[in-house]
Parts: structure tokens; C-alpha cells; sequence
């Protein structure tokens, strides 16, 4: 089978390449997926540069967070599943907890627990992206900070996937939604979105306009994906006891700085006003959730997008042998479409 492989940390089209390996085989308790394709996520580059919460053993397989194909075989003694099935495969790693395979080649063995059933009527471009967007959405809205309906949620970075993801939810939910954003050409387009009020930090105060839209009250939960003084101001817009969960930091990436990769929260505003600043990670949760957790939290999410409520957007498709051009596409400013390497398996060309 072919393998997109790393064989050190650098530049992703610096270290990786197409190779040939054996078709893995799975013992109990596993399946061997015949993938057919996979996402290129911002973290899988970080991963391999060595920027990541966590470092792969090298060589290594690229691609450490989700793909859908069918079971081409099981391993003994396993049960729940059945070949020619199509699932979604699960490839985050669990930390704590063992590695899994990269989903960046042809074949790979998987867990069975690390597998969901999907239908055939959602795309292979939304069935491969399920288990990282949309669930860190359903999770941080829903299980992090329990936003209840009629409620005001505050977000950063809500362009993006994530971001709309959230605003689709907490529409569904009924929760209200503040949502900030760098440009001004956003801001319309979020509010047609579904977004509740959008502020544009390029020319307008991020607390100042909190205090406007949420009046006396205030706003008590929040979800930041920038960190830096983007994350701090949101930090200071909350109510006395609000909460702000932190699970990206877009304003540190490609920075050497340590200054850079701060968050600098006032301690007058922590300690009299009792505000709490803490980190999600989905590759903890991962480590730390049961296996029924996670499939229960799997399942939402796969139902809530085949009943239409989470809308992924659609993927471009690199055939695996473009690789370098995809990746260029996934650093690309404001590419839109998250890039998909896809899988054609050349029995399909034979039976046609």
C-alpha cells in the first residue's frame, strides 16, 4: 500500500514522502479500514514541525486525527462490526493513552472502539471530518461549560470551522451568541450565519461592546481560540465567576517569542472577580473520557449532522500523489475548504 511518511521533524513537503509498506493485519479487538479519505488539519502540520501538545516516534504516518473507509477484514474474536462496513475511524491519539495509526495511507488498523458506523448518504467529505470540528464544538458548548438556553455564549475566532460549528449549535440549542472576529468584511457574513451580535476587534472594544450587548447581567461563558491579548480581553469582558475555556491559540502560531505565547490576564480581575481560565484539549479528553463516553459524544455528533444541524463544509479533494499541493492549499491564508487526500482504490476501477 502506499504511505505518506515522515521520517523526521520539519517542514511537512520538506520531510514527507509517498512510500510503499506492507497492509498492516489486525489482531483482536481490531479492524483493518481500506480508506478513502482523510483531512489535512492544521494540528496534523504542527505535528509534524514538533509544535504540538505531543510528538509521534519517527518514521511516522501522517495524519493523527480522523478518516472514513470501509472494514476491508477483523481481527479474531471480534464482534459489533462486519466487513464492507463504512465507518468513521477515530485517530486522535488519547493522551494519556496508546498512539494510533496515522490515516494518511491506504490502509490502517484501528481499534474498534475508535469506529463509528456512518451512513451512506453523508459524503465521504463529511463523514471524515466528524470526530475533530464538530465534536470539539459539541463538547466545549455542550459538556465543558453547559451553556443552558437563553444564555450568552462569547467566542473567539468565529470564522472558522469550529466557530460556525458553535454558532450552529447554539442556534439549535437555544443559546445567544457573541462572536468576534479580525476583519470587517466578516461580520455581516456570520450575522446571515446565525451569528447573534458579531464584534470586529479591527475597529471596535471588545469589552466595551460586551457590556453594550449583554447589558447588567453580563456574560458568564466564553471559548477562545486565540489566546494572547485577544483571549485576556475576553477574560475581562466576563462577569464576576464567568468562565472562559481556552482550545487554540491562533495568535502564537509560527511565533519564537515567549512574551508571544501568553495570555496576560489581570490577577485583580482573577482573584476579586473569582474568573476562571482553563484549557481544553481534545486529545486529553480523548485520555480521560470511557470509551462509552466517547462514543456516546460520537454518536451526537454524527446525528446531529445527518439530521442537518451541523453542517461541515465541503472538503477539496488532493489524490494522495498531490500531497505537496495540498498541503500548500491547507497553508494557504483563508483557503476556505479544508483539503482531503483521497484514496482510489484500484478494484473499484477494475469492477467498473
Amino acid at each position: 500500500m502506499r504511505a505518506l511518511v515522515a521520517r523526521e521533524v520539519g517542514e511537512p513537503n520538506d520531510v514527507l514522502r509517498l512510500e510503499s509498506r506492507p497492509v498492516p493485519t489486525p489482531e483482536a479487538g481490531q479492524a483493518l479500514i481500506r480508506v478513502k479519505a482523510a483531512p489535512i488539519h492544521a494540528s496534523d502540520l504542527h505535528v509534524l514541525r514538533g509544535r504540538y501538545g505531543f510528538a509521534p516516534e519517527f518514521p511516522t504516518v501522517g495524519g493523527h486525527m480522523e478518516c472514513v473507509g470501509r472494514i476491508e477484514s477483523l481481527g479474531r474474536d471480534t464482534e459489533g462490526l462486519q466487513i464492507g462496513e463504512r465507518v468513521m475511524a477515530v485517530a486522535v491519539p488519547a493522551i494519556p493513552g496508546p498512539r494510533a495509526a496515522g490515516t494518511w495511507q491506504e490502509y490502517l488498523v484501528a481499534d474498534v472502539h475508535r469506529l463509528v458506523p456512518v451512513p451512506d448518504r453523508l459524503s465521504d467529505s463529511s463523514a471524515c471530518q466528524l470526530a475533530v470540528n464538530p465534536l470539539t464544538a459539541l463538547l466545549l458548548v455542550a459538556r465543558e461549560l453547559d451553556v443552558q438556553s437563553g444564555e450568552w455564549l462569547l467566542q473567539t475566532a468565529a470564522g472558522s470551522t469550529v466557530g460556525r460549528l458553535v454558532i450552529q449549535l447554539a442556534r439549535h440549542l437555544g443559546i445567544r451568541t457573541i462572536n468576534v472576529v479580525r476583519r470587517r468584511d466578516a461580520v455581516e457574513e456570520l450575522k446571515a450565519f446565525g451569528g447573534d451580535e458579531v464584534i470586529c476587534t479591527e475597529d471596535e472594544d471588545l469589552l466595551q461592546r460586551v457590556t453594550e450587548i449583554a447589558g447588567p447581567a453580563g456574560v458568564r461563558k466564553a471559548i477562545d481560540c486565540v489566546a494572547g491579548p485577544v483571549g485576556a480581553q475576553v477574560s475581562q469582558a466576563l462577569a464576576p465567576g464567568g468562565e472562559v475555556v481556552v482550545y487554540g491559540a491562533l495568535s502564537t502560531h509560527r511565533q519564537t517569542d515567549p512574551a508571544a505565547l501568553t495570555i496576560p490576564l489581570l490577577a485583580r480581575s482573577v482573584i476579586y472577580e473569582t474568573k476562571v481560565v482553563r484549557g481544553f484539549w481534545l486529545n486529553r479528553w480523548f485520555g480521560t473520557a470511557s470509551p462509552t463516553d466517547v462514543l456516546r459524544a460520537l454518536s451526537e455528533v454524527r446525528s446531529l449532522v445527518a439530521a442537518d444541524v451541523l453542517s461541515i463544509p465541503q472538503g477539496k479533494p488532493f489524490p494522495l500523489e498531490r500531497f505537496a499541493e495540498a498541503i500548500s492549499f491547507a497553508e494557504t491564508p483563508a483557503h476556505g475548504a479544508k483539503p482531503l487526500l483521497v484514496f482510489e482504490d484500484v478494484r473499484d476501477k477494475d469492477d467498473e
